[in-house]
Formats: structure tokens, C-alpha cells, sequence
């Protein structure tokens, strides 16, 4: 009996517009009466999450910024910041990768250098709350991750520039146009492993869906392992299961056949 299915967001549960399928509602009530606890799982900040999920806020697990940020009933169950030194150390580091612009995302507001307005636009998609600044390396709050941005493409522009940082950091593509890095020990499934413990929830009882590299260590946490049919290639490599595309729903699908009708 599945007990926890965890969900990414982007390309995951979302659809081609970026929007919660509207049937969601109604699975997730389902869920509810069936004791299965959902999560979501994004590298977007935890209040876009909260307000994209209003109406079932009190019911689900959110993991916050690639696993770094873990709220559940309101309370704070985990939270994985870089120390304030390697967030400026790693700042110097990345600050003149041609094209690529740097999010500070912090526990409180994400935080962008003023001036590219582009940016801060395609930035305000995936955090509500949003600070420009004059200085990054001036400002005062947990960061749970940096997020860096290439229009170009993030696994061709920018993670060839930042790869050397790999022995210290957790560097990863999570998007067609974005990167993330976070603490060493920071991830998605290190969030999922304390969630479990906490709740006492095994593996054989797990259920996760991705699409991207930042969602690989969720994988062996969860007997269902389901890769969107339009995952990256090296994500479809180690689970277990398909799902068809977020444009065809496939979160959806798979939760309503394998643990609403016949759970």
C-alpha cells in the first residue's frame, strides 16, 4: 500500500502552461480520504509553492528549494542552508559566466541583482517573493541555494563553468535554462529520507515522479519510480517506471490506477 508519493513540479505535475492540471484537486481529495500523504517536490521557493497549493496547504508536505527547505502543517521540519561564506565564496565564482544571471534563494525572499528585467521576469515565474539589490554578496538570509540562469541553455552555457565546484557543492541542472547549487548534502532525497523517518513511512510504501536531474535522488527512496515520458535521459535510467508526459498527465494517471482504484 502506497503511504507518500512525492512529485516534482516543472514538467512533472505541471502542465504545458506551468498550471496545476485541474483534476489535482480532486485526486488529492481522494488521497486524503485514502491516508496517502502527498508531497511536492521543486526547486521553487516554498511560498510560490504555498500559494499554488492554497486550497490543500494543510494536507501536503512541501520540499522547498531542490530539498534544502521542508515545511509540513505550517511547522519547519528541515532546513539546509549554505554557510554564509560559501554563499559568497561560490558568488566570486560564478558572477562572470558570460550571459548567466544568479539568484540568491533564501528562506525569507529570493534575491536578484537590479537591472535585467527579462530576468526578473522569468525569475518572478517561480518565487513570490522577490527582492532586487545592489549587491548579492550583502545579503542577510539563510541561502538555501543559488540558482544561476542561461537563456542559451544551462547544460551547455553554464554547467561546463562550474563543474570544478563539484567536490564541495551540490551543482546540478534542473532546468532546460537553469542550474542549481547547494550544499554538498543537499537534496531532494536527503529531504525525502528525514520525511520518512519522521513519519515512518518505508520505502516499499513510496511513490515519486520527476523529470529532471535534480530529482535522481528521490528515486531509490521510493519503490514506484516513475520518469515523465519527457524526462531527461539519464533520469529515465533509473527508475523503475514510465509516466506519460506532463502535457498528457501523467502524474495524474498513474496516482488514479495504481492508488485510488486499486490501492
Amino acid at each position: 500500500m502506497i503511504k507518500l508519493i512525492v512529485s516534482d513540479m516543472d514538467g512533472t505535475l505541471l502542465d504545458e502552461f506551468g498550471n496545476i492540471p485541474e483534476e489535482f484537486w480532486e485526486v488529492a481529495e481522494e488521497l486524503k480520504k485514502e491516508n496517502i500523504i502527498f508531497a511536492v517536490a521543486s526547486g521553487r521557493q516554498y511560498y510560490t509553492l504555498l500559494k499554488q497549493f492554497e486550497k490543500i496547504k494543510d494536507d501536503i508536505i512541501f520540499i522547498a528549494e531542490n530539498g534544502t527547505y521542508v515545511m509540513y502543517h505550517d511547522k519547519e521540519l528541515f532546513l539546509n542552508p549554505l554557510p554564509s561564506d560559501d554563499a559568497k565564496f561560490v558568488l566570486k565564482k560564478i558572477e562572470d559566466i558570460k550571459n548567466t544571471q544568479v539568484v540568491f534563494c533564501g528562506k525569507k525572499s529570493a534575491y536578484i541583482k537590479k537591472g535585467d528585467l527579462l530576468f526578473e521576469k522569468e525569475v518572478r515565474k517561480y518565487y513570490i517573493k522577490l527582492e532586487t539589490v545592489n549587491n548579492l554578496s550583502e545579503v542577510k538570509d539563510d541561502i538555501c541555494k543559488i540558482a544561476l540562469c542561461n537563456f542559451e541553455g544551462s547544460e551547455k552555457f553554464i554547467y561546463p563553468y562550474v563543474k570544478h565546484l563539484e567536490n564541495r557543492y551540490k551543482v546540478v541542472v534542473s532546468g532546460d535554462i537553469w542550474l542549481d547549487i547547494e550544499k554538498l548534502d543537499a537534496n531532494k532525497g536527503s529531504a525525502l529520507s528525514i520525511i520518512q523517518k519522521k513519519l515512518g513511512i518505508s520505502y516499499n510504501e513510496s511513490m515519486a515522479f520527476g523529470d529532471y536531474l535534480n530529482d535522481i535522488e528521490l528515486m531509490p527512496l521510493c519503490k514506484y519510480s516513475f520518469a515523465m515520458e519527457n524526462a531527461h535521459e539519464d533520469l529515465k535510467k533509473i527508475c523503475k517506471f514510465r509516466a506519460k508526459s506532463n502535457m498528457d498527465n501523467g502524474v495524474i494517471e498513474i496516482i488514479k490506477k495504481f492508488c485510488l482504484e486499486y490501492n
